[in-house]
């Protein structure tokens, strides 16, 4: 039986649930190719960004918000670890100037005239940068020439968060405390999704929006090697190709042959689809390789009840009525089934065999209705020799972990250690030195 705190939260978040699934299933919006990626009055206010190392960010994790495609509302943000961490000795070193910008030269006058005239007088604001030099600053981790022997290369974990495939937000608190915390254990950058949201954008959309990060984790990770290439080439001043589009993070720090994908809840269901997408394009993703997927209580269904799903059918937070609503908004009215290939992981003609996936960690819930599907997922795996532990935690329920900021329950303090101890398996340099 889960604390008292957990019950009462629980129906509280059904309630509202409910609420926003039946508003959306009585009035669907019109279906948009721009979609919407975040229901704001669906989570707690997000933290905003923070792309330094300061003391605003104590756990030592920078994060940045990244539009990648302006086509459509998919968001994206990074969570980097200091790289100082570990390195050794970094040369202390001041942030360079912006080489083009449109505020004005801050002489004696403008020094001594408070912020927000500055701000009236200037084409943009003088927040987050420095007015104690001669040139505006960016206030936040950039990485320069002076850095480069004390660079890291990082693994990096691209994470999909829950909600039913209709809520929820990469940057929300819960999310964004949770990714903090895997980027802090796993010592990896954490590339946190925010995929677009049903019934604005129906399947495939969401998956869709997966694949399209990957590739554009691969798309980084090659430009930055063609600007390398070139800087040598032609010398450290040479104008390097592509240099506008590349995110400085990513190709400073970024290792995309250590690609680890993270999904939570609906978040897992996304994880899975990629990975086989990821088998099916082979090369085409190079450098991006994945070396294993974590699965925490997948929203998997079927049309053939298991026995949790009879057993545990009214569970806390997401009950089987309510995943069924969630699962007809998401689905097209006209491929509605729960044997559908995005809702059962064993559905016949699903894509590559099983034995090519990659390593697969699945997490589960005692107190989950879902766990029992996820756990015949991984049997399967296990079958075809596949890495496929199952960790269930006793007397948790479905978001466990990733709810953990409100809820801090001794299980979701463990999980996430629980995940880094695995992960570290493929993502260290230094081989399989660790295992359960």
């Amino acid at each position: 039986m889960p604390p008292v705190a957990v019950q009462l939260h629980s129906l509280l978040f059904k309630l509202l649930l409910r609420r926003r699934l039946s508003s959306l299933a009585a009035s669907p919006p019109a279906a948009t190719a721009f979609g919407v990626s975040s229901r704001p009055a669906d989570h707690r206010a997000s933290p905003p960004s923070n792309p330094s190392f300061s003391a605003a960010s104590p756990d030592g994790v920078a994060t940045k918000d990244i539009h990648p495609d302006p086509l459509s509302s998919l968001h994206i943000r990074l969570f980097l670890p200091n790289p100082a961490a570990g390195a050794g000795t970094v040369p202390p070193h001041p942030p360079p100037p912006l080489r083009r910008n449109s505020f004005p030269a801050p002489d004696a006058a403008s020094a001594a005239a408070p912020a927000h005239e500055l701000s009236r007088r200037a084409s943009a604001s003088f927040h987050g940068v420095s007015t104690a030099r001669a040139h505006a600053h960016y206030g936040g981790y950039l990485p320069t020439p002076a850095a480069r022997p004390a660079r890291r290369r990082l693994p990096v974990i691209v994470q999909f968060h829950g909600g039913a495939f209709v809520t929820g937000a990469a940057d929300s608190a819960a999310n964004d405390a949770f990714c903090r915390r895997v980027a802090r254990l796993c010592d990896a950058i954490v590339v946190a999704v925010g995929y677009r949201l049903a019934p604005e954008s129906r399947y495939p959309a969401a998956f869709e929006d997966g694949v399209a990060v990957l590739r554009w984790i691969a798309k980084q990770a090659n430009l930055a090697a063609c600007g390398r290439s070139r800087t040598t080439a032609k010398g450290a001043g040479a104008d390097t190709f592509g240099a506008a589009m590349v995110e400085p993070w990513l190709a400073a720090h970024a290792d995309p042959s250590r690609c680890v994908l993270l999904g939570v809840s609906c978040g897992a269901n996304i994880a899975d689809y990629v990975a086989r997408k990821a088998v099916e394009f082979g090369k085409l993703l190079d450098p991006v390789r994945v070396v294993a997927q974590v699965l925490m209580y997948p929203f998997f269904m079927g049309n053939a009840p298991t026995q949790s799903e009879l057993k545990l059918a009214n569970s806390y937070f997401y009950d089987k009525s309510m995943s069924l609503l969630a699962w007809k908004l998401f689905l097209p009215e006209n491929e509605f089934s729960l044997d559908h290939p995005a809702a059962n992981p064993l559905a016949p003609g699903r894509g590559p065999p099983l034995k090519l996936m990659p390593p697969t960690l699945t997490v589960v819930a005692e107190l989950d209705w879902m766990k029992d599907r996820a756990i015949a997922y991984s049997e399967e795996l296990r079958k075809v020799n596949v890495d496929a532990p199952v960790l269930e935690y006793k007397d948790a329920v479905h978001e466990f972990a990733t709810l953990e900021v409100m809820l801090k329950t001794p299980q979701a303090q463990a999980c996430a250690e629980d995940i880094a101890i695995w992960v570290k398996k493929y993502i260290s340099l230094r081989g399989h030195e660790l295992s359960y």
